[in-house]
């Protein structure tokens, strides 16, 4: 820790450095567990160094994801829990990356806070660790910026970076899909990290007793509900590349099915969604009650249980849920690709 830094002037002005140094000394454990064969160096440079392994990579392309938690982070402050939304900023920007077929090799995070309190900032950081354990991803490098007078003492947003990489050949191409074809649901652990400002409005979560039980969610608290992790499908879906032909993917995140699922299909191609093998979580029944919000704006806002989809040939579809549930997925046939305009059929 450094102990020669230190500025009473910058500290009367709401910035205390020697914090900063501190939280940095209580995240390089965290930051141990994520570390791989790629990383050089340790915390503290100026620049992550990572070395790239292309054993096995013909024509290398790097795939690059960005994305922070939104305002689920004002639950987190809500019930001042902050080891979780760290996997949610990892989750977002993986899972992303993973739709092209690629392999995550490092992530950085940033934090802007209003107050550098260290333990919250390592709890932040634990989180993002976590995710990036999850996704067989380095944490690299991080940037916490004190900014008093620009976010209150006890808020702050978090945003993160991801890098990978994928041989330019097998690169997941919306243009190889073809009627018939299968769409492979991978289940959401609920809401993510997509829709809370809605979710937060019709749940009046800034005055709702978060910890009681809702026999509507099966006994579980609001908050433990609404605070779940993004789940990261990295691994699973590492697994499933190497399992079957997939055409295509989409990460289901804001915009639900409507926006994000045609992303994975060509022109003149539809996803047709069998109702009756849809799972819809309580939580999002929940949140239409609440709010009367018709049916069609709940797909076109939220996962509605579905966190990813795989488009892979039909011959291929009990392979590829096999693969998956082999993964610890609960993975099922949502639908097909059809002839259509549409973009999704429900």
């Amino acid at each position: 820790m450094n102990t020669n830094s230190s500025s009473e002037h910058y500290a009367a002005a709401g910035v205390d450095i020697t914090a900063g140094y501190r939280a940095v000394e209580l995240m390089k454990r965290h930051i141990a567990r994520t570390v791989t064969d790629g990383v050089l160096g340790g915390v503290g440079g100026f620049g992550g160094l990572f070395a790239l392994d292309l054993t096995g990579i013909e024509r290398p392309v790097l795939v690059s994801g960005t994305d922070g938690v939104g305002t689920k982070l004002k639950l987190a402050f809500r019930m001042d829990r902050h080891d979780t939304v760290g996997i949610d900023c990892v989750a977002m920007c993986v899972n992303d990356i993973v739709c092209c077929g690629a392999k995550p090799l490092f992530f950085l995070d940033y934090i802007a806070c209003g107050k550098n309190v260290p333990e919250r900032i390592a709890d932040i950081v634990a989180g993002v660790a976590e995710g990036c354990v999850q996704a067989g991803a380095a944490l690299i490098g991080g940037e916490t910026a004190e900014m008093p007078g620009f976010y209150p003492e006890d808020e702050y947003d978090l945003a993160g970076f991801a890098v990978g990489v994928v041989d330019r050949g097998k690169i997941l191409d919306p243009a190889s899909v073809r009627a018939g074809d299968a769409i492979v649901a991978l289940p959401s652990s609920g809401v993510h990290s997509n829709g809370f400002s809605l979710v937060r409005r019709v749940l009046d979560v800034e005055r709702a007793d978060l910890a009681a039980p809702v026999a509507a969610l099966g006994g579980a608290s609001l908050g433990e509900t609404l605070l779940a992790p993004t789940k990261l499908y990295v691994k699973p879906m590492r697994a499933l590349l190497e399992t079957v032909p997939v055409r295509s993917a989409a990460h289901i995140t804001g915009g639900g099915f409507y926006e994000n699922i045609p992303r994975a299909l060509p022109q003149g191609l539809a996803a047709r969604i069998d109702r009756g093998a849809l799972r819809v979580p309580p939580i999002f029944d929940l949140i239409a009650k609440a709010g009367d919000i018709p049916e069609r704006e709940m797909f076109n806002t939220f996962n509605m249980g579905v966190g990813m989809i795989a488009v892979v040939p039909a011959a291929e579809a009990g392979r590829a849920v096999g693969a998956l549930r082999a993964q610890g997925e609960d993975a099922y046939v949502l639908g097909e690709v059809v002839e259509s305009d549409e973009g999704v059929l429900l």
